[in-house]
């Protein structure tokens, strides 16, 4: 698998492609309709300007096949004592799960999160997803609670738990003076 930068020329229909069964089929995203091709490249776009957008690529050694998964980050809320913060997002094509996808693109979204400057990852996950829960467990997300019947989806209110990984070592929280601030989004090496 190789992991790269999305290029909304050249990867917003994959993309679209493999978030709209998680938009029609499942709780996983909120959303109500899947976004053409054209509004996801306009949502890549705007997201590459602050934040890291990632895919992975079936790579055999001869060519680079079609896109298997995407991950990125997004500011966690607007107001300025969140900007060491992020929220997290992974979708994995259904034909590639369980072949480390999902946590090959998280280990390469943290490692430019902490270049970048951000402190730490959250992740919302709409309810019931064992999957997703155990991948973000396996990354090293820890649970902090769940939002009860906050979103309406499929005739039926739905749940969505919050989990959170730090990405600095535990004493760098206890400094009290600001940290550095944020840079742009950091570039795979």
């Amino acid at each position: 698998m190789l992991i790269r930068h999305a290029d909304p020329g050249r990867d917003a229909a994959a993309c679209a492609a493999i978030y709209a069964p998680y938009v029609t089929d499942s709780v996983a995203s909120l959303e109500l309709d899947a976004p053409s091709d054209a509004e996801f490249a306009k949502r890549m776009e705007a997201i590459a300007l602050t934040h890291p957008f990632l895919v992975a690529v079936t790579d055999d050694g001869e060519e680079v096949g079609p896109v298997a998964g995407f991950a990125y980050a997004a500011p966690h809320h607007e107001r300025a004592g969140y900007r060491w913060c992020a929220d997290v997002s992974v979708y994995v094509d259904r034909r590639h799960h369980r072949r480390g996808v999902g946590r090959q693109l998280y280990e390469a979204l943290f490692g430019l999160l902490r270049r970048q400057g951000l402190w730490t990852a959250c992740a919302g996950i709409g309810l019931p997803n064992d999957a997703s829960m155990g991948l973000h467990r396996a990354c090293g997300f820890e649970p902090v609670g769940v939002y009860r019947r906050v979103a309406h989806k499929h005739g039926a209110w739905q749940d969505v738990a919050w989990l959170q990984l730090e990405l600095r070592p535990e004493q760098d929280f206890a400094a009290r003076a600001d940290p550095p601030e944020p840079g742009p989004p950091a570039r795979l090496d």
